[in-house]
């Protein structure tokens, strides 16, 4: 076998993943006719049959699809590789990346790196808010460096820590007949109209569990994916909800939080990849965290 070269290969994961030498050209910016010469090239080099000529088409050969695998897990490296170095600039640039789900997006994000920045004014903070699967990715693979997550994540490359441990509350529309309650308990949820978390959400499987422990019917009105979509649904009016008292900071007003029983403890996760380049930043960022959170029990 002949030897190819990467601009080789490039040319032919363009064009598996686009599907068409035209589409591959311009995502390489360059000309059909040499994405369609490196491609010969490259069959040509490695003497295997990658591609079947079918209509004027290229169709991928289950040989080539063996090489597409191959090929796109060396790249998969190179991009982690592309990643450590940007991981590495943002530290000698001053820069953190952050990452948290939509319900810490708000008030508590705020005071979080308010306090860090006390630390290090002159730190460009970038805060990125996503769903917490996506950010756990991001957390792996160094495109953030620390995150705020739920408690569904579980990832073995990250190293993860329970903070804001507190007991669910009954988030009830302001002017609600159970607002003048001392505490809400699972019997008086019985008929209420009820605004649950999707089933990715993991208070969702323990509102489930609550209501078919206590041989109650839920009457589940709506379902939302994000505590600020959800705690806005309530402050509307059209049910009531159960949820982290930290959630209920997303929606200004119009709720009322009232203590739950039986008590159901729940929490978030703080998130970081072992060795990150960026580690004196993400001690820092963890440790105001930390401290914000002690201060809000």
């Amino acid at each position: 076998m002949r030897s190819f070269n990467l601009r080789q290969v490039e040319a032919f994961r363009a064009v598996v993943e686009s599907g068409t030498v035209s589409a591959a050209a311009t995502h390489l910016h360059v000309t059909q006719p040499a994405v369609s010469k490196l491609l010969s090239q490259f069959e040509d080099h490695t003497g295997l049959r990658l591609f079947e000529r079918v209509r004027g088409r290229l169709i991928v050969t289950p040989q080539g699809m063996r090489l597409y695998d191959e090929v796109d897990r060396i790249f998969a490296g190179l991009h982690q590789i592309e990643r450590a170095v940007e991981s590495v600039k943002r530290e000698e640039h001053g820069q953190l990346i952050v990452g948290v789900l939509p319900a810490l997006a708000g008030h508590f994000i705020r005071l979080a790196t308010m306090r860090f920045l006390a630390l290090h004014p002159n730190v460009f903070v970038s805060v990125k808010v996503r769903a917490s699967a996506v950010l756990a990715d991001w957390l792996a693979t160094r495109q953030v460096d620390v995150g705020l997550l739920n408690t569904s994540v579980h990832h073995p490359e990250l190293e993860l820590e329970p903070f804001l441990q507190h007991p669910l509350v009954c988030l009830l529309p302001a002017g609600h007949r159970l607002t003048r309650k001392a505490s809400v308990s699972v019997l008086d949820l019985e008929g209420e109209p009820f605004i649950a978390f999707d089933g990715s959400v993991a208070i969702r499987r323990v509102v489930d569990d609550l209501y078919a422990r206590a041989g109650i019917t839920p009457n589940y009105v709506l379902e939302a994916t994000t505590a600020p979509t959800l705690c806005e649904f309530v402050a509307a009016g059209l049910g009531l909800s159960l949820v982290h008292p930290q959630m209920a900071d997303t929606v200004s007003r119009g709720v009322v939080a009232k203590r739950f029983l039986p008590t159901v403890e729940n929490h978030f996760l703080l998130g970081r990849a072992p060795g990150t380049r960026n580690a004196r930043y993400v001690e820092d960022f963890l440790r105001a965290t930390r401290e914000v959170a002690g201060e809000s029990s």
